[in-house]
């Protein structure tokens, strides 16, 4: 029997979560917790930094996602938010999980996400258009902010005059991930009332009038006779949007500050732009902007002689983990160039729930950078960054002034 996790002296990363400190900071400041030991105490519970301790904690499947508890962990009861809650593939576990994932898992392939780059192209160019001439621009607002929506949008066969709305329900939404959960419900639960009402008539209509996108392959999934219910398609539905929209959002913004603090690295994806592949993984590596996911130990678990009781909650850091030298020749060296390797970057996760959509997240970076780079050279900094409160789940800079050409 190993060590009760409680009676370990550890190192304490809480402080991690201030709010005046830079990314910068947080991140060397998380590179010597690490060096002390590969365990520390966080601001719940406990918190693993290394790349193999992370990966076995997220592939444990005793480890369940704590994504369905963000309120009861923030101590906050809601009647309203609790009669309407229903199974997400997001925080399902065991054989629950393992069927939405086998009836949904086709339609989220390369291949699909893949049909969509030519849209992506077009997206990209539009918004880039409406502000290349100025020769700068806040590239969080101007483009970032913008870019995934009408592609979740066409993913779901949503009129372009929808697009708005969507913008607005999954701004609202994500409010759950910012740590202010008493001021920010209110809104979560409208936008979820009237995604979900909206969804529940597109399903409608799906079903009576088929079409070639993601609702009508979603409605017609099916192995072994088994399919999606409606109540699941609407969950799927708003996961997708969800995981799709503000990870984008935010991760592109993170890519292109990169980028802008490693001109040689811009002038290199313009010359090269088939280098865009190793460019995301690299971004995402570097400066992700999912930079932790929280589990709950589902009974007791020991690992590496420490017990972890049933209840215990353990945030795994996925940008320490990113930037281990364990596992990453010269981790904090930023370069599009770097070699793949059998070790991934974490920023998709890992385990049962590494991102669904992953492949669509890819090919919308991919389609966006290389253009980016083409028709916007020489890019830079034009201003102070300003970041996202370090509390936000899903982190990137909210005003991020560049200049080019």
């Amino acid at each position: 029997m190993g060590t009760l996790a409680t009676e370990l002296d550890l190192p304490d990363l809480s402080y991690l979560d201030d709010a005046d400190r830079t990314w910068e900071e947080s991140r060397d400041a998380a590179d010597e917790v690490a060096r002390q030991h590969w365990l520390a105490r966080g601001l719940l519970g406990f918190a693993v930094l290394h790349y193999d301790d992370v990966v076995a904690v997220l592939r444990d499947k005793r480890w369940h996602s704590a994504s369905g508890q963000i309120l009861e962990m923030a101590g906050i009861e809601d009647s309203e938010w609790t009669a309407r809650r229903r199974q997400s593939i997001l925080s399902a576990e065991g054989d629950e999980h393992v069927r939405l994932r086998r009836l949904v898992g086709p339609a989220f392939s390369p291949r699909h996400a893949d049909s969509l780059r030519p849209f992506m192209r077009q997206v990209v160019d539009d918004l880039i258009d409406g502000f290349v001439e100025q020769g700068r621009a806040d590239i969080a607002v101007d483009f970032c902010e913008p870019y995934p929506i009408p592609i979740i949008c066409e993913l779901f066969g949503a009129p372009k005059e929808d697009w708005k709305q969507f913008s607005h329900w999954a701004t609202d939404i994500f409010r759950i991930f910012n740590n202010n959960l008493e001021e920010d419900l209110p809104a979560i639960v409208t936008a979820n009332i009237e995604l979900d009402d909206y969804l529940g008539e597109l399903i409608d209509r799906r079903r009576d009038t088929p079409t070639d996108d993601l609702v009508t392959t979603l409605i017609a999934a099916e192995d072994e006779g088994d399919r999606l219910s409606h109540d699941e398609l609407i969950s799927l539905c708003v996961a997708v949007l969800m995981a799709g929209t503000d990870t984008t959002r935010n991760q592109l913004g993170c890519s292109t500050y990169l980028f802008a603090k490693h001109p040689e690295q811009w002038a290199l994806l313009r010359e090269r732009p088939e280098l865009a592949p190793r460019a995301v993984e690299e971004t995402m590596r570097f400066l992700g902007a999912v930079r932790g996911t929280v589990r709950i130990a589902s009974e007791d678990i020991e690992y590496r002689d420490v017990v972890f009781p049933k209840g215990t909650i353990m945030a795994t850091s996925l940008s320490a983990a990113n930037l281990d030298a364990d596992t990453f020749d010269d981790p904090f060296v930023f370069d599009i160039t770097r070699e793949p390797s059998n070790k991934p970057q974490l920023t998709f996760g890992s385990g049962i729930h590494f991102c669904l959509g992953a492949a669509l997240a890819r090919a919308e970076q991919q389609e966006a950078l290389t253009i980016m780079a083409d028709r916007l050279p020489n890019l830079r900094l034009d201003g102070e960054v300003e970041w996202k409160p370090n509390s936000f789940g899903i982190w990137g800079p909210a005003a991020l002034p560049v200049a080019f050409g």
